[in-house]
């Protein structure tokens, strides 16, 4: 544990917990005071009944007081205790009887359905009353809507107030927490994975959340699954980059319109929307732009600041069909051709994969340029229905690998085919890719994918989805801030990390 809490120093730790209960049972009560003694950070020591190894309540309820009673006699920072243990009458004396030493009392509610914000506050109430310092609310939610009661709370109680939302739908409680009030923040050590828990070093180099008080802006990507997304390490350096005070987090959402219902606060001021909700969110907006209304498909959501009003635009269709046109004519002009046509696309055979937010964005964007526009998606009544909309072609998914009428035509990978965990996968064969002057993947995750890896090695020009991925956020931060977006920053940015 000692080499743990060096670890925790070296990402930047300010406190870290002590779980004596999760030590070996062999663990001495000497082992435990050196511990405490050799400390390296400020600490909390905490002791769980309910996760405890004992196999007797009794002896377990004994070994938790011996090693309280430890931490307070030793005057370590903060002490946590389970309201059961804080309420006992033998804890109350030590409680009232300590010197330095700050008493967390914490409790654990279980989920089946949002919280109510009376619920809480009698709870609250009643924990305080054991003499607590501060107060930690550990919540198991289903969606990451039943997390509006704890902003609530963390905003308006009276005692300091750690609340932690147990599994993935509960990160942005960790991630808001300092917004709203929240009196410390968790990370887990060592960039492992926990649900619901930001990393130490996510904490310190993305989000640095010491920037983050009221007044701070919440924006945030609405997409299921959400984990892939890189928005948060784009925009919230942006952010800093132009002095705007605003915090953008990965927000996982079940259920758009019940998202949009939920968090009506101004405080919640844009989104981007990724899968699978940029149709749906449509109708969760009080006014969409022509273009994404067209489209069909919004893939960014802004509160208006005057009236409160959700207004739905798409920045995936520009930025998609330029990054694909500026692909075109770098080939020419590598060939030695030069065009002045309006579109590079005019006349040509746009071969998109993928009927859903993004394919309905390229496919908009490819219409208007001039291109024949022919779609193949997994869900041939989707694909159908968008080649109805632009006046287009639908053709069975089975058919894509044998589709040749010709050489020189563009490929648009608009589906999830390709995106980690599944890089192995190609929506294509290699062989058929001959056919393609320019192939286009919208999937970023991994930069480099099969797809584009083998168009490449059969002669195409390959355009990857982080091109799209930055041109896209560009027009977003833009719609984000009222303002410029600072290009060169958010290119060299993205092409760093990615």
């Amino acid at each position: 544990m000692l080499a743990s809490m060096e670890k925790a120093k070296e990402e930047g730790a300010d406190l870290v917990e002590l779980c004596v209960d999760s030590m070996a049972p062999s663990s001495h009560i000497s082992h435990i005071q050196t511990l405490f003694k050799q400390r390296t950070l400020p600490s909390i020591v905490s002791y769980r009944l309910k996760s405890s190894r004992k196999s007797s309540r009794g002896g377990c309820k004994n070994s938790c007081f011996q090693v309280l009673k430890l931490a307070l006699d030793l005057d370590v920072e903060f002490v946590e205790m389970d309201y059961e243990v804080a309420s006992d009458m033998s804890m109350c004396e030590l409680i009232h009887g300590r010197s330095n030493t700050k008493i967390i009392v914490s409790s654990y509610v279980n989920g089946g359905g949002r919280p109510s914000t009376e619920k809480l506050g009698d709870l609250i109430a009643c924990m305080q009353a054991t003499g607590a310092d501060v107060i930690k609310l550990e919540i198991a939610v289903d969606y990451i809507t039943d997390l509006a009661p704890i902003f609530q709370m963390l905003t308006y109680c009276q005692v300091p107030l750690i609340a932690m939302a147990v599994g993935s739908r509960g990160l942005i409680s960790q991630l808001l927490g300092p917004k709203f009030g929240g009196f410390l923040v968790y990370g887990s050590l060592g960039g492992k994975s926990v649900p619901g828990l930001p990393t130490l070093l996510s904490l310190k180099q993305i989000y640095k959340l010491e920037h983050t008080n009221a007044d701070t802006k919440v924006f945030g990507v609405v997409s299921n699954p959400v984990g892939h997304s890189k928005g948060p390490i784009l925009h919230n350096p942006a952010f800093r980059h132009t002095q705007y005070n605003g915090i953008y987090v990965p927000l996982l959402v079940d259920d758009v319109k019940e998202f949009f219902t939920t968090y009506t606060g101004i405080d919640f001021a844009g989104f981007s929307i990724g899968i699978p909700h940029k149709e749906a969110a449509v109708a969760c907006c009080d006014e969409v732009h022509p273009l994404a209304k067209s489209i069909g498909a919004v893939n960014t959501i802004i509160r208006r600041p005057i009236d409160g009003k959700l207004v739905g635009y798409n920045t995936d269709c520009e930025a998609s069909i330029s990054a694909i046109e500026d692909a075109l004519r770098e080939r020419q002009v590598g060939n030695g051709v030069a065009s002045h046509i309006t579109s590079l696309l005019a006349g040509k055979t746009f071969v998109l994969v993928g009927a859903g937010g993004a394919g309905r964005a390229l496919a908009f964007g490819a219409k208007s340029r001039g291109a024949r526009v022919v779609i193949f998606n997994r869900n041939y009544e989707r694909a159908k229905a968008l080649a109805h909309a632009i006046s287009g072609e639908a053709l069975p998914y089975e058919c894509l690998q044998e589709y040749c009428p010709e050489n020189g035509m563009i490929l648009a990978n608009a589906s999830a085919i390709g995106m980690e965990p599944n890089s192995n996968q190609s929506p294509i064969p290699k062989e058929a890719l001959k056919a393609y002057e320019v192939v286009f993947d919208a999937v970023y995750t991994p930069r480099n994918t099969r797809l584009l890896r083998e168009a490449a090695e059969v002669g195409a020009t390959v355009v990857s989805g982080v091109e799209m991925f930055i041109r896209q956020a560009l027009g977003q931060f833009r719609l984000f801030t009222g303002g410029l977006a600072p290009e060169d920053f958010i290119r060299k940015l993205v092409l760093e990390q990615f």
